[in-house]
């Protein structure tokens, strides 16, 4: 069975029919078959933490990817076995790639070696073969990287007979890699297949040419992905991470390799450090920005870790559009960039911003619904971001396979700083061609972190009706006070924040959080809302800390 990746469709229409009957004949096969290499050459073992959670539900025949758990068939005549029914594309694709393998490896023991073993045998007999989907040149390059990476972990203590079949079929998918890895696009797809070419070109005997191959297209890719400031063009955190994790596993193989690394390679790894750093809030989790999730904290100090950079986060980091106000204890990031169409991770959440006391959440976007497409263009929305919405219509046009449709021109920012105080001003004109309107927000951070002032101002003459809304932390409680003149934010250490606007009307409404991948969760959200006049409306809003705790 063929599945189709969920907006991406490489394998669909005419390119997939000559696909088909291309690569899908026995001549196809008889040209991938070749020499069978004896060993791999010492490769980096891999090094990123697993779930030994999720490998015990492997060990039960359940797969937890993306939030969601599929059990897998165990009758050897079904044929949606590595395609479960009720899954996502994207899920099959993390199914096929392999990288579970660490939950396995995390769990340890001979049992966790031998259901490795089962699964890799059990994948080679149904798909030893070219296959539409999961031949895919990214899933196929995070698999290569996936099997040669926990090679000593499950096939080293092997039969020789399983070793013959694995590196038979490693050495196949390498020779149809090297032919389609070019087809994996613009995106982040392109860094995954070439990072299973520099794994083949490493760890194959007589694969130098993989290697160099690898090398062209890892280079081609950043020249076109990373942003100057060493944001990843897609302009989401948790992208940008994995991202990372691919560079720093190609420079890892390069070196056990005694090959050269590219100074482009070192100088992305440690610009996209300092931009992870930048996303990060107080408890170590990631900003909630364009399909983006917390992530694991301890993930992602491995990453930091592991790229050996020191480039502190910079507040303004430039063409990203993102701005980091930072003071004593208080943390807020704002999105002032235009939303990106690659790899499908775009928001419309123009001038949304998160803010963090310490270790904790107080004010967020929604998240992101990975594996979850009836939420995924409401997670989308610019309501489920803390930001100024007009009418229930997005701030740039999402349509329903992630790209974009009608969005902004002009979306830009600017931070200033003095003595300590800090403020950004920020506008985009997503509003102007269907609404004729402008969106201005203007953020004040006080040098003591205790004052948090904004005003949003929209300028034009079309519109009925706005609201700002202000998604809150599920531990964060609100309550109205002051006839409603006030809305009180409790943080779960029994810190205070009042909130106080002018312009609109203040209120308390239910909202849902999915910042945890596969969670979702009841939260709440404070709005401002008002109707347009002619020319437009100016709301100003304070956050202020309470003087002591409760």
């Amino acid at each position: 069975m063929t599945a189709e990746r969920d907006g991406a469709g490489r394998n669909g229409g005419f390119w997939g029919a000559i696909q088909s009957f291309t690569y899908g004949t026995p001549l196809y096969r008889y040209m991938l078959a070749g020499r069978v290499p004896d060993a791999l050459r010492p490769v980096p073992t891999d090094t990123w933490p697993g779930d030994s959670d999720h490998g015990r539900l492997i060990l039960e025949g359940r797969f937890s990817l993306l939030g969601h758990v599929a059990l897998m068939s165990a009758d050897p005549q079904d044929e949606d076995v590595w395609v479960p029914a009720g899954t996502t594309g994207d899920w099959q694709a993390a199914l096929n790639g392999f990288a579970w393998l660490r939950d396995l490896r995390q769990v340890g023991g001979d049992m966790a070696r031998r259901r490795a073993r089962e699964l890799v045998a059990d994948w080679i007999d149904r798909y030893g073969d070219w296959d539409g989907f999961v031949w895919e040149p990214d899933i196929l390059g995070e698999r290569i990287a996936s099997w040669i990476g926990h090679y000593d972990f499950f096939c080293a203590s092997a039969d020789d007979e399983f070793r013959y079949r694995f590196l038979d079929s490693v050495a196949k998918q390498a020779r149809h890699l090297a032919r389609v890895a070019r087809q994996a696009g613009g995106g982040s797809a392109a860094i995954r297949a070439a990072r299973g070419l520099v794994y083949v070109g490493t760890a194959l005997p007589e694969c130098e040419k993989l290697l160099a191959q690898g090398i062209r297209q890892l280079q081609n890719s950043l020249a076109g992905q990373l942003l100057p400031d060493g944001c990843h063009i897609s302009r989401s955190p948790s992208r940008h991470l994995l991202v990372l994790r691919d560079l720093i596993d190609i420079r890892a193989c390069l070196r056990a390799a005694s090959e050269p690394c590219p100074p482009m390679l070192d100088s992305a790894i440690e610009r996209m450090a300092s931009l992870l750093r930048f996303f990060r809030h107080g408890d170590g989790g990631l900003a909630l920005f364009n399909d983006s999730n917390e992530e694991d904290f301890l993930l992602v100090d491995a990453v930091l870790a592991q790229s050996e950079a020191k480039i502190r986060p910079l507040s303004d980091p430039g063409a990203s559009g993102f701005h980091r106000l930072a003071a004593s204890r208080t943390l807020v990031i704002l999105d002032a960039g235009p939303p990106s169409d690659v790899d499908g991770c775009a928001h419309a959440g123009m001038l949304s911003f998160e803010m963090s006391v310490g270790k904790e959440r107080l004010i967020v976007n929604c998240g992101a619904a990975a594996g979850r497409p009836d939420w995924n263009l409401a997670q989308r929305s610019t309501a489920a971001h803390s930001t100024l919405v007009v009418d229930d219509v997005n701030s740039a046009e999402i349509l329903a396979d992630g790209s974009l449709g009608h969005g902004p021109s002009d979306v830009h920012g600017e931070r200033q700083e003095q003595d300590g105080n800090m403020w950004v001003e920020a506008s985009h004109d997503g509003y102007a061609e269907r609404l004729m309107l402008t969106h201005r927000r203007r953020l004040y951070l006080s040098a003591d972190g205790d004052d948090l002032r904004g005003e949003d101002t929209l300028t034009g003459t079309g519109g009925k009706v706005f609201t700002i809304r202000f998604h809150l932390h599920p531990k964060v409680k609100a309550s109205m006070s002051q006839n409603g003149a006030l809305a009180l934010l409790r943080l779960p250490s029994g810190l205070g924040w009042k909130l106080r606007a002018s312009g609109g009307t203040l209120d308390v409404a239910d909202s849902i959080y999915l910042g945890r991948r596969g969670e979702m969760k009841r939260c709440q959200q404070v709005t401002i809302t008002g109707d347009l006049q002619t020319g437009g409306a100016s709301v100003k809003w304070a956050l202020r800390r309470e003087d002591k705790k409760p």
